[in-house]
């Protein structure tokens, strides 16, 4: 959630700075952004279809066919899907081993 508020706050930053200057954004207009998201979506009709008419619930069609993966990536503190990544500890530094 943390990469999320960075890259938003970025973003608001390099909002700012081309307010300041005068300078229009080279992003594409939201009706654009609106359209890959059903780009996104639409993507994912098909599989969820066959596997409910094959007769999986909507949930488990949504999971078997990794929709979720798809349309938003991996997720901050994820490695695979539906795996959760466990931060690696700091081995213990002995002071009289270090040397300069």
């Amino acid at each position: 959630m943390r990469m999320y508020l960075f890259s938003l706050g970025a973003g608001l930053m390099v909002g700012v700075i081309y307010s300041l200057i005068n300078v229009r954004s080279p992003a594409p207009p939201l009706v654009a952004l609106v359209g890959l998201l059903g780009i996104l979506f639409g993507e994912q009709i098909i599989p969820l279809t066959t596997r409910m008419i094959a007769g999986t619930s909507l949930d488990a069609a949504w999971r078997q066919a990794s929709c979720g993966h798809h349309i938003f990536g991996s997720l901050p503190g994820r490695t695979e899907i539906g795996q959760v990544a466990v931060p690696a500890q700091a081995a213990p530094v002995n002071p009289k081993e270090t040397s300069l």
